[in-house]
């Protein structure tokens, strides 16, 4: 048979990506990505350290994003993402904009992080008051609200899970959950931190239910790089990527006792969130599920899916490691 009438395959424009080397969501990336631009992939070597800041640091070393830089530049994308949150704040500011530099010079592409990104995307709504959910430890989730505060935003509550592992296993059920621990008093946008934290399909729930914007790591990455390049970013019902939904459910100015739309899935959403009882107030808990009897401690293993029973029902903790009191 003669395809060659069909004149094809469509030109590509294409998007690189320096992931961690424990990123999981490959997938998920692709979510936001429109059908005209391909995404070209690739990690940092392998090293025996659990999630942290020693990590972090180890990611996010010049001469580690050289080498990948280089190694995307053989497919001529038009701008280099490097989609990990953690190892691009751990330096402050200062230090994203250094390693921005770095992947810049090496492969002669416009580069960007998804730490520089997420500021950019808070500018861009136009949010300064930032509650923040992360899967991390506590000294990293620190290290993300100093960065924050470098950036002129303040961060209004937060929650977290304490996990070193596994954080691409958590289920959509539990960042809801911190979402609605860490949202409290006057706060403009949600941030959910990690870009192996699953996301994509929870945003536009939170939004209907919290009334406001909620930016995800791979989210901000995926917007940035390909506005970058002149493309849109593909996240319908979401205050960052579709402009209908700024005015909709995640509309800051719109009163919260009604709001009005003509989609009839958004009004469907919004009528089952009407429904739904108010939610605790506290500003900040981190989720621990109890291990199993056979676990060896690890917050991450056996939980559901891919983790066992537990996970997200045991006692909110304070950041003392005690239960939270309220």
């Amino acid at each position: 048979m003669d395809v060659s009438f069909l004149g094809g395959p469509l030109p590509q424009r294409g998007v690189g990506v320096v992931a961690p080397f424990d990123f999981a969501l490959d997938r998920e990336l692709w979510r936001w990505v429109p059908d005209e631009v391909s995404l070209h992939l690739t990690r940092t070597p392998f090293v025996p350290v659990e999630v942290s800041l020693d990590l972090a640091r180890l990611v996010s070393e010049h001469e580690t994003l050289h080498d990948a830089v280089q190694a995307l530049a053989a497919v001529a994308p038009e701008v280099v993402a490097y989609a990990c949150t953690s190892g691009s704040f751990v330096g402050g500011v200062a230090g994203e904009r250094a390693m921005c530099a770095a992947m810049s010079q090496a492969g002669e592409i416009p580069s960007l992080t998804t730490s520089g990104a997420l500021l950019e995307a808070l500018r861009e709504i136009g949010a300064r008051r930032i509650a923040v959910v992360t899967p991390y430890t506590r000294s990293v989730t620190d290290s993300l609200e100093e960065y924050l505060a470098e950036g002129g935003m303040n961060v209004t509550g937060r929650a977290y899970l304490g996990l070193t592992r596994h954080i691409w296993k958590v289920p959509y059920r539990d960042v809801v959950d911190m979402a609605r621990q860490a949202v409290v008093g006057a706060t403009d946008a949600l941030f959910i931190s990690c870009t192996n934290l699953p996301t994509y399909d929870v945003i536009p729930q939170l939004e209907a239910e919290l009334r406001m914007p909620v930016l995800s790591a791979n989210q901000v990455t995926m917007w940035a790089a390909l506005r970058a390049i002149g493309a849109q970013a593909v996240g319908p019902y979401q205050a960052l990527l579709d402009p209908a939904a700024r005015s909709g459910p995640a509309g800051m100015s719109v009163s919260p006792n009604r709001l009005t739309v003509t989609d009839p899935v958004v009004e469907s959403v919004l009528e089952a969130v009407e429904a739904v009882e108010s939610v605790v107030d506290e500003p900040e808990a981190a989720l621990a599920g109890a291990a199993s009897p056979s676990s060896d401690g690890d917050p991450g293993d056996g939980l559901d899916p891919g983790f066992g029973a537990g996970f997200g029902e045991g006692p909110y903790l304070d950041d003392s490691g005690g239960p939270a009191m309220g």
